[in-house]
């Protein structure tokens, strides 16, 4: 019996080593036989999550491409990753063969929140997708539905220049980065569903519910990378009892509020359509030659899709966009010079001014270029393809590191830094046909809120510097200024932007 033991204990050790071993031997087979990207050196089973993990994955991916070249490949346990570092790469995957790679990984944190991927953000590429991102196109982010929230957006920024005003008098810092993320967080909730988060219950929304939701989807989840065992590492991580907990709070709230819509009489209905209303009229209705049956998961993960990567991203870039001008005074001189002379007496300025600020709009370029609020979320191969003589197979993920290519020497004159003067005269656009510059993605994966997203920052920005003069708190210089990044499903400047702002006229 005890011989019987220790054979069938070598056997297990034997079959455990296989088991560790096969996916390596396998691996080198497979590039022997056709030749893969290169990439850095990768450990046994975890392959390279030492080097990309615990920093800024974007800044650690740029560092090794300057090694290993614009098309590289690294390994996140069981899953190949190839790295896109270049324009003339980008262009390639994104044009020449994005059918080949425009769906997604189905990724553990984004299945509950996505209600099963039904969102567009993370839904695989399929019928359903297409139908979606049509219908995003063209009733929820069109030039005429963005026009159609005006009052809304200029209701926000009113109330953003008076509480930024109620300050000017003591001379005290303001916490910009709180205010501008306060702000685009009224602005989505109005526009989404016709309610703000300062209305009483909806500001835990915002700052519990929403705050717990991107952390559940920017969780790195052990399953992702090693499918066959990562699940227990999850388990004893707890992490699908803190999802399932995020996901009912957050679905309650959702569906009280499509109950709530549902259950209005004709008289309490709102004078002007938000999303839900827009939502809940597609629910039965002919997109092309198909007919749309929505069901309330799907609206509610469409109406999730649209808040969380909404919310942040515009006040992200605002953020950036003013660290960089409280750091380069004579930008910030230029850009208020050309604001004012716009708008004269009236004292701030309004959509019909924004397409006479040619200035502004390279600023808020520049800053798209610099700080690309979103460099994370991975396309996935549904096909083998070969790029400049190198096989990619299907289920590779493929990360396009924008920041990377919007700091590449070849492209741009003196990367690193802050000029806009650079897209004064230019046609160089964020529209996804200039693969240098893609802060919004390009093709069938692009974001369909550019339109929104860009209005929102403009206004919104041209206002701050009309209306007030901006100074650093007592005794800071711009070279105090943190620039770090903070790391996660958008890219925050790490510590908030403080400055004391100074009231015009």
């Amino acid at each position: 019996m005890i011989a019987g033991s220790k054979l069938e204990a070598k056997m297990a050790i034997w079959f455990t080593l296989l088991l560790l071993v096969l996916p390596v031997i396998l691996s080198i087979l497979k590039a022997k036989k056709l030749k893969l990207p290169p990439g850095p050196p990768k450990l046994p089973i975890i392959g390279n999550m030492l080097q990309i993990l615990g920093g800024v994955p974007h800044q650690t991916l740029y560092k090794l491409s300057q090694k290993y070249g614009p098309i590289m490949q690294i390994h996140l346990g069981g899953v190949p990753i190839v790295v896109i570092s270049s324009p003339e790469a980008a262009e390639k995957i994104l044009r020449t063969h994005e059918a080949n790679c425009c769906s997604r990984p189905r990724l553990f944190g984004a299945q509950g929140i996505t209600y099963n991927y039904c969102d567009l953000g993370f839904s695989p590429y399929s019928d359903y997708y297409k139908i979606i991102k049509r219908i995003c196109n063209v009733e929820l982010f069109s030039a005429q539905r963005v026009h159609s929230f005006g009052f809304i957006r200029e209701d926000e920024i009113a109330f953003l220049m008076d509480s930024i005003s109620q300050s000017c008098s003591s001379a005290t810092p303001v916490n910009l980065s709180e205010k501008l993320l306060s702000f685009t967080a009224n602005l989505t909730c109005r526009v989404a569903f016709g309610k703000s988060v300062r209305e009483k219950g909806l500001n835990n929304f915002r700052y519990h519910l929403i705050s717990d939701s991107l952390q559940m989807i920017e969780n790195v989840a052990a399953s992702d990378f090693f499918p066959f065992l990562g699940w227990i590492i999850d388990k004893l991580r707890r992490l699908d009892k803190r999802n399932q907990r995020v996901f009912k709070e957050l679905d309650s709230f959702c569906q009280k509020l499509l109950d709530d819509r549902l259950n209005d009489d004709s008289k309490q209905k709102q004078e002007h359509e938000d999303v839900i209303d827009v939502l809940l009229k597609l629910r039965k209705k002919h997109i092309g030659s198909e007919i749309v049956q929505f069901t309330d998961e799907q609206i509610k993960a469409l109406f999730l899709n649209m808040f969380l990567g909404g919310s942040d991203t515009s006040a992200i870039t605002m953020i950036w966009a003013m660290t960089e001008l409280i750091r380069n005074p004579n930008l910030m001189k230029r850009a208020q010079a050309e604001i004012r002379n716009c708008v004269g007496s009236k004292g701030k300025v309004s959509i019909s001014d924004v397409d006479k600020l040619q200035y502004l709009k390279a600023v808020v370029k520049e800053t798209l270029r610099l700080h690309p609020p979103g460099t994370i979320i991975p396309r996935e191969t549904t096909s083998q393809f070969t790029v400049n003589g190198y096989t990619i197979y299907p289920k590779t993920h493929i990360q396009v590191n924008i920041w990377a290519i919007a700091r590449d020497p070849e492209v741009w004159e003196r990367p690193e830094e802050f000029i806009p003067e650079r897209f004064m005269d230019s046609s160089i656009d964020f529209k996804g046909q200039n693969f240098e510059f893609l802060p919004f993605g390009s093709g069938r994966r692009m974001c369909p809120g550019i339109h929104m997203a860009i209005t929102n920052i403009e206004l919104t920005l041209s206002n701050l510097l009309c209306c007030f003069d901006w100074k650093l708190p007592c005794g800071m210089k711009a070279e105090d200024i943190d620039m770090e990044e903070e790391f996660g499903l958008a890219t925050h400047k790490k510590t908030a932007l403080k400055l004391v702002p100074v009231k015009y006229m």
